[in-house]
């Protein structure tokens, strides 16, 4: 059975292992897509949403790696020791 469809910032703190007041933040500058549901209008995030944010992550961080080679800068700093 899969699991909830809308998550608690708590319970994608919990995922992202980071605090629910970085998730707050995360929503709030819109990085994360959330909803306010009922009279007190608590957050809540689609789980496919979480999935979406994450997947986005694993691409800035490749884009990252891809301009940002940690070997080539290793090798030319070499080279300039010698």
């Amino acid at each position: 059975m899969p699991g909830p469809r809308f998550l608690q910032l708590a319970d994608v703190a919990e995922v992202l292992n980071i605090s629910a007041n970085q998730v707050y933040a995360l929503v709030r500058r819109g990085d994360i897509p959330a909803v306010k549901i009922g009279g007190r209008g608590q957050w809540r995030v689609e789980s496919t949403e979480l999935e979406k944010y994450i997947e986005r992550l694993y691409t800035e961080t490749k884009q990252f790696i891809d301009t940002h080679p940690f070997g080539e800068e290793v090798d030319a700093n070499e080279d300039a020791n010698l």
